[in-house]
């Protein structure tokens, strides 16, 4: 009866160290996970300069305003030999000049490209949100995996010590059975080398336990240091269907919208490259101020104060007639980077597609394997209790109990693998699908 106790505490708290230990969550460690991960602040920095970019989308049709001044002094020394003779001969003659404008130019038609680069902008920074949410996704599946990898050797953790509560048991039988003279040493030896082997096992999983939360606290941007508990159960959802997600993938999952992203962007690019051919009409104006001031002069009818001002307007227009190609160069290259994405959308849609069934296919088989050693653990319990209880009666031998704890130890190991991989079929699922972060 001892042993029965034993197998039914596998999935309970043992230690008080454990519940002095903060208890984490799965969504908590999303959630540092979403708001401290280096990857992840590293895609939103780009992601702010692209809505930096956006936020002066609209400068292009707005006219440019420059202003400028100038202010030179003059400090000369003449000599002039006329042709009637007369010589002058003049030095330190100073004067002075100011000059100043403000200058409007304004593209009121450049084929378009003003416009195309407005959309281009907009798109790309709705690209840097695409490239947010898929690296969000990648880590939060990270983050799910390496937690419920913790869940699962903590799992392993309790099996291990309860195949040693089930080695001490035997073991005090087997003395017992000495002592009175119904047993032999070489039981007491075995029961006490497979105890020694289980505690070395418990020693090393420990450490794995350790090991996976050091990983999962460098998901979260945690100090090394940092230490909490996590879940003892693994949940599963059965409720997944292929169809439905290969839809959903189609319009949220990251990859591909990157994918459809990229073509919006280079037809823009080809929009602009075209506006090249056209010509480019602005509207110019300036308002200019110009004067001369002379303290002397040395011709009677040269100024001494010479000033202009006035206001000038105008248009402009730039036409392209050649210049080597070039716009049909770049008019090519874009056409080829759209056929480019576009492929590569085609490209990333079917290996999606293809994923999702292959994940599908891995899904369905765990469920079924999980079904099968849920009931092979059932099984395994009851024959262990009742080897144990042969035993106690004196109608069987150590050999039969140890080959029922050993089947017991093996049907643990499978369930716990089968409930861990059906997990991680399950959100390689959702993260195909797009569907980890809404």
């Amino acid at each position: 009866m001892k042993l029965f106790v034993a197998i039914g505490s596998f999935f309970l708290l043992s230690t008080s160290s454990v519940q002095s230990q903060q208890l984490l969550t799965v969504e908590q460690a999303v959630a540092a996970a979403m708001q401290n991960n280096y990857d992840i602040q590293l895609i939103r920095n780009d992601s702010v300069l692209a809505a930096l970019n956006n936020s002066y989308a609209y400068a292009a049709f707005l006219p440019q305003l420059n202003a400028q001044a100038g202010l030179v002094f003059n400090n000369n020394n003449i000599k002039q030999k006329l042709a009637d003779g007369t010589e002058r001969d003049r030095k330190g003659i100073q004067s002075n000049n100011l000059q100043s404008s403000v200058n409007l130019n304004w593209t009121i038609f450049d084929g378009f490209k003003m416009f195309a680069t407005r959309n281009k902008l907009q798109e790309i920074l709705s690209l840097g949100e695409i490239a947010i949410r898929n690296q969000v996704v990648t880590s939060v599946a990270d983050v799910i995996k390496t937690y419920y990898n913790i869940v699962r050797q903590k799992q392993q953790l309790k099996a291990i010590e309860e195949q040693m509560q089930l080695n001490e048991t035997l073991l005090e039988q087997a003395e017992k059975r000495l002592s009175v003279g119904l047993g032999a040493k070489p039981a007491i030896l075995q029961a006490k080398v497979d105890l020694n082997a289980q505690r070395a096992a418990r020693l090393k999983q420990q450490t794995l336990i350790e090991q996976l939360k050091d990983q999962l606290n460098q998901l979260m941007v945690m100090a090394r240091e940092t230490r909490y508990e996590v879940e003892d159960s693994i949940p599963i959802d059965n409720s997944l269907l292929a169809t439905d997600i290969m839809a959903e993938a189609e319009q949220n999952s990251p990859e591909i919208l990157l994918a459809k992203q990229n073509i919006k962007i280079a037809k823009l690019t080809l929009k602009e490259a075209k506006a090249d051919r056209w010509p480019v009409v602005s509207f110019n104006s300036a308002y200019n101020f110009n004067r001369t001031k002379n303290n002397e002069v040395v011709n009677n009818f040269s100024t001494l104060l010479n000033r202009n001002a006035g206001f000038n307007y105008g248009l402009s227009a730039t036409i392209p007639l050649f210049n080597g190609f070039n716009v049909r160069r770049q008019i090519k290259i874009a056409e080829i980077d759209i056929a480019y994405q576009t492929t590569l959308y085609d490209y990333q849609r079917w290996r999606t597609n293809t994923a999702i069934s292959v994940a599908y296919k891995d899904y369905e088989l765990q469920k079924k394997t999980l079904a099968l050693e849920e009931e092979n653990i059932v099984l395994a319990k009851e024959n262990v209790f009742i080897a144990s209880e042969r035993l106690r009666l004196g109608i069987t031998t150590f050999v039969e109990l140890r080959e029922a704890q050993q089947s017991l130890e093996e049907a643990y190991n499978r369930l716990i693998a089968a409930r861990y991989d059906t997990k991680v079929a399950e959100t390689e699922l959702l993260r195909l699908k797009g569907d980890l972060v809404r």
